[in-house]
């Protein structure tokens, strides 16, 4: 036998064993066809088909993030939004997958579309906008049964972006504004109402001890005088302040020395 031969020997068995050989990665699965018929599953690491007779299809087992594009939707109150999603799924049997579905993440694509405008129109928008979890989850549940038979398990649908018209953004606005405007009000009424409970105690504390009005009126007197600004005129009641002073003190002084006799 020649060199010539030796050489083509030797290139034929490369490309055999070439076309034999294959590599299954860690977040793969090989199914392999023989004549077109399903024969098994391989785990990953290196494995060995027949060449021309075998063909491996490897789907991977990760996660795919999917983005659903943003789509009009008319809620139950016939109101139209932009809504767009991101769903999260991934391959957990390899043999449907590649089986039971031409393309999987097409399919998976459409449904997932057309899911979550069947599902946000069931809702009005305050449930859409209030409510996510709500509608993330049902969006989620309705994928995952269509996909199961495919051998897909969607993990988690998400509505990411929600597009309201500018009328109704407006609307929005003024109905926030009057909710704000209601709570300062109903707090401002609370304060009005503690504040005049509090008057009264101090309007019953006065009539008590008429000198104590004299009192606080002449704190207020110097609060203004602190300003060092205001001339301060003094009417002929508050002149009779410090006798009434004087006067409650003496009357203080001597029922002090009453109790001590």
């Amino acid at each position: 036998m020649d060199l010539f031969t030796l050489i083509i020997i030797s290139i034929v068995i490369l490309i055999i064993l070439g076309l034999s050989i294959r590599i299954v990665n860690q977040y793969e699965r090989g199914v392999v066809f023989r004549l077109g018929k399903v024969i098994g599953v391989k785990e990953p690491g290196l494995r060995l088909i027949i060449p021309l007779v075998d063909r491996m299809v490897k789907p991977s087992l990760r996660i795919v993030t999917m983005p659903i594009p943003a789509q009009k939707i008319i809620t139950q109150d016939n109101i139209t939004i932009d809504v767009a999603a991101v769903a999260y799924f991934k391959v957990v049997d390899a043999y449907r997958a590649v089986v039971e579905i031409e393309n999987y993440n097409r399919a998976v694509n459409q449904i997932s579309q057309t899911t979550v405008r069947s599902v946000v129109g069931q809702f009005t928008l305050d449930e859409v906008l209030s409510e996510t979890p709500k509608v993330n989850t049902r969006i989620q549940e309705i994928i995952d049964d269509h996909s199961e038979p495919w051998g897909i398990k969607v993990t988690t649908v998400e509505i990411k972006d929600i597009k309201l018209p500018e009328s109704m953004q407006r609307a929005i606005a003024l109905q926030a504004e009057a909710e704000r405007e209601k709570r300062a009000k109903i707090i401002s009424a609370e304060g009005e109402y503690l504040a005049a409970g509090k008057l009264g105690e101090a309007a019953d504390i006065i009539a008590k001890h008429p000198v104590a009005l004299q009192l606080r009126t002449m704190q207020v007197l110097s609060n203004i005088s602190a300003e060092q600004n205001s001339t301060i005129v003094f009417p002929a009641q508050i002149l009779s302040t410090f006798r009434d002073i004087k006067e409650f003190m003496g009357s203080e002084l001597k029922s002090v020395e009453n109790e001590k006799k």
